[in-house]
Order: structure tokens, then C-alpha cells, then sequence
């Protein structure tokens, strides 16, 4: 027999940063893992939009895409693990990759009713293949020339 699971202790101690949102956009669940990699308390993260973690450059493209999948129940970004910039509460720019599910209400209703987004902070990585891509760029320009 399979003992319970205690979900919230779950979502606490996962090492990625567990967001959830609801159909306006507004944070319901903020885990450990975001405080640290976004800087926001849990306190200061819930009931806020998810503006506080999308650079503003990208919010209109954003929620035109989050207001798409609430309206269709669809997204299309299903298994793929998406990789976009992100803010810190410092203002520092992030560069995160994430996957999202949708979450529903019940049958017969079967309406979306949020989203939740698994996320890793990539920007170490991100700068690393940057410059890597950079140096390679160097030498094939050294070797040809």
C-alpha cells in the first residue's frame, strides 16, 4: 500500500521553483525554490500578477498568450521546455527554462482554471554557452583568415 503524499511538503522541498497561477494571472502557489531564484517572499509573490517575475519588454506577447490558452483550454507548449528571460526583485535580468501544465476544473466543466510552471534558473549555463559560442567564433575567424 502506497502511503500518502504529503503535497505541500512535496512542492516545498523540490530544488526547481514550483509556480502556480490562476486564470487571471495571479500567483497561488510559490514555493522555497522561487523565493531564492526570484527574491520575492511568498507573502509578497501570492495574490500578485505574474508581472513581477516577466520583464516588462515581454509582458504584452506574454499575456496575450496566457489569455489565448485560458480561452482555448490549450496550450502548445505541452512537454517542451521553454527557455525566456526573467526578472529578479532586484532588477537583475534571469534566464530561466520551464515547462507548464494546465490545471482544470473537473468534468463535465473541464475549464482551464490556471497554470502551474516547473523553473530552473539556466543563466550560469546560458552565459557559459554564450562565451563558449563567442570564443568558437574567434577561432574559426583566426583560422580562416
Amino acid at each position: 500500500m502506497q502511503a500518502s503524499i504529503d503535497f505541500e511538503q512535496l512542492i516545498d522541498a523540490i530544488g526547481d521553483a514550483v509556480v502556480m497561477s490562476d486564470a487571471n494571472g495571479a500567483i497561488t502557489l510559490w514555493n522555497p525554490a522561487a523565493e531564492r531564484m526570484f527574491g520575492f517572499t511568498r507573502e509578497e509573490a501570492l495574490g500578485n500578477s505574474l508581472d513581477l517575475i516577466i520583464p516588462e519588454r515581454l509582458r504584452g506577447r506574454h499575456w496575450e498568450g496566457y489569455d489565448k490558452t485560458m480561452a482555448t483550454g490549450q496550450t502548445r507548449y505541452g512537454h517542451d521546455v521553454l527557455k525566456v528571460p526573467a526578472v529578479h526583485k532586484d532588477g537583475r535580468s534571469l534566464s530561466i527554462a520551464f515547462t507548464v501544465a494546465l490545471l482544470q476544473s473537473p468534468e463535465p466543466e473541464h475549464k482551464v482554471t490556471g497554470i502551474v510552471a516547473v523553473i530552473r534558473d539556466e543563466t550560469v549555463r546560458f552565459a557559459q554557452e554564450r562565451d563558449l559560442r563567442k570564443r568558437l567564433a574567434e577561432l574559426e575567424a583566426k583560422s580562416s583568415g
